[in-house]
């Protein structure tokens, strides 16, 4: 099976579903996301990416159930599927393959 390639936006949001498990709702993923990138992202940006990411069939979505924290409302919650998890591995591998024979003084900048 042939795994889509993704863009920088896509890996994070994708990293971040996969962080977030059974909790992967498009809230979470973007305060994940905005926490460890250090900066905001818009609702639309982090929507747009997780269609498109299911559309390459990285990601399936599901409606939860009601829940009465969130005033009874469901949230569409996330999941990686297999193929998700094989373009992580691929684009871990890629980045580390890429970083080799960098010296070691420019890697720590």
């Amino acid at each position: 099976m042939r795994i889509p390639g993704i863009g920088e936006l896509e890996l994070a949001v994708l990293l971040c579903v996969a962080r977030n498990g059974d909790d992967a709702y498009g809230a979470v993923i973007r305060r994940d996301l905005s926490a460890r990138a250090h900066r905001d992202y818009a609702v639309g940006a982090i929507y747009v990416t997780l269609q498109r990411l299911e559309e390459k069939g990285l990601v399936t979505s599901e409606m939860s159930e009601p829940t009465a924290v969130r005033g009874g409302r469901a949230k569409r919650v996330y999941l990686v599927t297999a193929a998700g998890s094989k373009a992580l591995r691929n684009a871990r591998e890629l980045a580390s393959a890429l970083w080799k024979g960098v010296p070691a003084h420019m890697s720590l900048a």
